[in-house]
């Protein structure tokens, strides 16, 4: 089925119509090419480390980009996914931001949060995990649900990492 608009003000283009309802398809054209103009929300996970220069090297061996407009000596920024980046910057740059001096803790004491994220397969997840431990991250738990693979990381400064693959044949309820 071809969808055309019919709007004296546009034109008649031909649009493959994804698997819509008649109902949806009443509306105007613009109202289902509004998701092309849509921005997307970027996402920053700041974290206080230790020493920005070790945590540099370490987050480089994972194979994440390092956005040098984003870093200096005091902070480095990786992107680890379009419009997703870690931050990871001195505990004095952290507690120069304010609203947050209860949060640093200490090397021993990270903050109590999980990043997890998806891959394209398992190889992908035991190649990060494998970097992360030639890098010298502390390797925790491997979990092979029958819908998902899972492994888990901790960085140096002890943030944890949970990257995980959905098995796309997998029966989602079991």
């Amino acid at each position: 089925m071809v969808c055309a608009a019919t709007s004296p003000t546009q034109p008649n283009i031909g649009v493959q119509p994804p698997q819509l309802s008649p109902v949806a398809w009443s509306r105007p054209l613009t109202t289902h090419l509004h998701f092309a103009s849509m921005v997307l929300m970027s996402l920053f996970i700041t974290c206080p480390v230790e020493n920005v220069e070790r945590t540099t090297a370490f987050y480089t061996a994972l194979g994440w980009t390092l956005n040098a407009e984003m870093s200096d000596h005091n902070v480095s920024c990786f992107a680890i996914a379009p419009e997703q980046y870690v931050m990871l910057g001195s505990r004095e740059m952290y507690a120069s931001v304010g609203g947050v001096e209860e949060l640093i803790g200490g090397p021993q004491t990270p903050s109590k949060v999980t990043v997890s994220f998806d891959l394209d397969s398992r190889q992908a997840v035991d190649d990060l995990v494998e970097r992360a431990a030639a890098a010298g991250g502390r390797i925790g738990d491997t979990d092979d649900y029958p819908f998902m693979y899972q492994r888990q990381f901790d960085d140096l400064d002890g943030y944890h990492y949970s990257p995980f693959w959905m098995k796309p044949d997998a029966d989602p309820a079991t």
